[in-house]
């Protein structure tokens, strides 16, 4: 087994480059690469049988080359669509050589023997439904809000009507639109009143509201646990929707019990890392005041203060044998 390490993800990733710094710096020879550049900008030739029993052959892309016999981990971010690299085809021959690719050079890079994924991407997409989130978190002990999913006029009122204040969440982020952008929809607060008949349409992640004093977003990767509280100077229900250069970060020491608990979830999604966020309702040191909103299988980290220590703890994951909670990876 070699030991490269493969960043699969866009070109553009300052998350992805604070952990290709590190491991330039420790000397790891890694390679980065966006399975959306296949064509003149990424070439492979991938083979098997014949006595061997894994995948081997050269990944290159413009200015580097992988044998991916010898990729000892793997780092999954944020790859590029493959619909923008096949946008110029009519739709069936866009959606063929779309197909294609997933299976043939997607198929490869999520199954390489014995490497150490980071997440799998597997894993990531089973983990990133937050009804399994919030079930699981339910499961491990964690507190939650009261949260309904419906696309039921007369439910939604009835949850409304138990509850003091309620507040609404989409499940996914907004596509791009016409333009090519995409865009969010951040936690509002949802008079009861203006819920009508629109609730029909599609599905809703409604909850009761929780009378926080904070955010805490807890950074898990591996055995390692960062913490940081946010603070949005005008209380934001969701500090996303503000200025970031005006938000408050302050360490925060998660407690024992929900660090064992924030371990399991891992181990129960097969996942090496996840972001995870809480609504705090009192002191720290009291697990009872923490309450789970989420789990980002696949979340950003780059912009916290304590970024440059996540990015040693990450190539410490990919660049050694250091032991994990569980045998993560899918490709052994």
């Amino acid at each position: 087994m070699g030991s490269t390490v493969l960043v699969v993800t866009a070109l553009e990733d300052l998350t992805a480059d604070r952990v290709i710094e590190v491991l330039n710096a420790r000397d790891v020879p890694v390679v980065r690469v966006d399975p959306a550049d296949i064509g003149p900008g990424l070439r492979f030739g991938f083979t098997l049988g014949t006595g061997r029993t894994r995948w081997s052959g050269p990944l290159r892309t413009t200015a580097r080359e992988a044998e991916v016999a010898e990729v000892a981990a793997v780092y999954w971010r944020r790859p590029g669509p493959y619909t923008a690299t096949f946008g110029h085809l009519p739709q069936q021959a866009r959606d063929f050589s779309v197909a294609e690719a997933r299976h043939g050079l997607g198929g490869v890079l999520g199954g390489l023997h014995g490497a150490r994924y980071v997440n799998h991407p597997s894993a990531v997409a089973r983990a990133d439904f937050k009804p399994a989130q919030l079930r699981q978190f339910a499961d491990l002990g964690l507190r939650i809000p009261p949260t309904l999913i419906t696309n039921d006029l007369e439910k939604a009122r009835e949850f409304a009507a138990s509850h003091e204040h309620i507040v609404c969440k989409t499940f996914r982020g907004l596509p791009p639109g016409e333009d090519g952008r995409a865009g969010a929809i951040w936690a509002q607060r949802i008079d009861p009143r203006t819920l009508d008949e629109t609730v029909a349409v599609t599905a809703h992640l409604f909850q009761a509201e929780i009378p926080k004093t904070g955010d805490v977003r807890v950074t898990v990767i591996g055995h390692r646990v960062f913490a940081q509280m946010i603070s949005a100077p005008r209380g934001d229900l969701d500090w996303r929707r503000g200025d970031w250069d005006r938000l408050v970060h302050s360490p925060v020491v998660v407690p024992v019990p929900l660090r064992d608990a924030l371990q399991n979830y891992l181990t129960a999604f097969d996942l090496v890392f996840g972001c995870f966020d809480f609504a705090l309702t009192g002191p720290g040191d009291d697990p009872e005041n923490w309450w789970a909103i989420e789990c980002n299988p696949n979340g950003q980290w780059g912009w916290l203060p304590d970024a440059p220590a996540i990015a040693e703890a990450f190539a410490d994951i990919l660049s050694t044998e250091e032991s994990r909670p569980h045998d993560q990876a899918l490709g052994r």
